[in-house]
């Protein structure tokens, strides 16, 4: 499966199927908040929330790849990433793009 942030891929003509989308909501763990928030007092990156982060939005992309192989798609053009807040202590990352065909 091809993914790019482009709205094309060059040297093919794509037929459009449709929106596809992939989401995770990860939490943080009390443990990992005690040993960020002593990290966040003397400064530099917080690596366990980056790793998180980094692990939510493979699932999501997993998740969006799956998605577009069911409608059987080539490859998947326009992807974007968002996330939200969706409560105290909780993410929402979401992939999304169009799903096409080679034609």
């Amino acid at each position: 499966m091809i993914l790019v942030n482009t709205e094309y891929i060059t040297g093919r003509e794509l037929e459009m199927l449709g929106l596809v989308q992939g989401s995770t909501i990860q939490a943080k763990n009390i443990g990992r908040d005690i040993t960020q928030a002593l990290k966040s007092i003397v400064g530099g990156e917080l690596e366990s929330y980056t790793d998180m982060m980094n692990q939510a939005r493979a699932l999501a992309t997993q998740r969006m790849t799956q998605q577009a192989e069911a409608m059987g798609a080539d490859a998947i053009v326009a992807v974007r990433y968002a996330s939200s807040t969706v409560m105290e202590g909780a993410a929402e990352i979401i992939a999304y793009g169009t799903a096409v065909k080679f034609r």
